[in-house]
């Protein structure tokens, strides 16, 4: 279902060109939308027609598109860039004073959680693991808060590009929000146990045999995110409830149906800000640029 080993590798050749990660890119530069189709679509096939009127509908919208490298953490990589790239304040969740105490407080609770996985290795003790984390939450605020800041788009845009070069970085924000969403979802388990309303894809992501827990969701699904799959329908879900984000996304090969242009949640919050993706699968996703000024106006 998710990228292999080969697969990953080759696209990771395409996009960065080189082996030093100073210069690794992790969001190609962007081109023409219909011309990245005309590349990628050339056949006459059924799947490459659909997938023409799709990038053709998309193109109504959005002028242009950037290549997101592809290594299972694309979902995350993807949302993160479009959400810093039209960020203009620190969300509230970031500037809550207990922000960074959210590891220690959840570790506290939960021995379970020391067990969570830290860039491909085991931490070894629960205060390596509380540490570690806080440091991904104080950087992801540092970022998020820096980036906000710049007035000028282009330099804003800058900015992006540059910490999405910056593997180290990059890597730890993913972290941070994979963090973020477990602790979404023991909000949400919690509130269901305890009979409170709760959204229908949290009853989804519970009812699931591989995580009808949050300890289960952990062992089963976030701390395999980025090494051996990626995100799945209903954790995309979870990512929006974890960022307050909209994540609307162009299913491509949903063309001509209903989930052609799916929100996650469906249901959103009116004050929650809207990033825009494509998939061509659901498992891999790209970012639209440059609004077309109809569009905008």
């Amino acid at each position: 279902m998710y990228r292999d080993a080969e697969e990953i590798e080759r696209e990771r050749v395409l996009l960065c060109g080189t082996s030093s990660s100073e210069y690794k890119l992790s969001i190609a530069p962007e081109m023409d939308i219909m011309e990245y189709c005309r590349k990628e679509w050339r056949g006459n096939t059924p799947v490459a027609k659909r997938m023409r009127k799709g990038y053709e509908a998309v193109a109504q919208k959005f002028a242009s598109i950037r290549r997101v490298r592809g290594d299972n953490y694309c979902a995350f990589r993807a949302t993160l860039f479009q959400a810093l790239s039209q960020a203009t304040q620190l969300p509230s969740w970031l500037q809550s004073e207990d922000f960074t105490m959210l590891p220690e407080n959840l570790l506290s609770k939960y021995d379970w959680i020391k067990k969570w996985q830290l860039k491909q290795k085991l931490s070894r003790n629960m205060g390596e693991i509380s540490d570690e984390i806080k440091d991904y939450l104080i950087l992801l605020r540092k970022k998020w808060k820096n980036i906000s800041e710049i007035k000028g788009p282009i330099e804003k845009q800058e900015a992006c590009d540059k910490l999405f070069k910056n593997e180290e970085e990059e890597y730890s924000l993913y972290e941070a929000l994979k963090f973020l969403m477990l602790n979404t979802a023991i909000e949400l388990y919690n509130d269901d146990k305890n009979g409170r309303r709760v959204p229908v894809f949290s009853l989804l992501l519970f009812a699931r045999d591989t995580s009808s827990n949050p300890c289960q969701l952990m062992h089963n699904h976030l701390n395999h995110i980025g090494h051996s799959g990626g995100l799945e329908q209903v954790e995309m879900f979870l990512l929006a409830y974890a960022l307050q984000y909209t994540i609307q996304v162009y299913r491509l090969y949903k063309y001509s149906t209903d989930e052609f242009i799916t929100l996650y949640p469906n249901d959103p919050e009116e004050d929650w800000p809207v990033v825009t993706l494509i998939t061509e699968d659901d498992r891999h996703y790209n970012i639209p640029v440059r609004m077309c000024q109809e569009t905008m106006l």
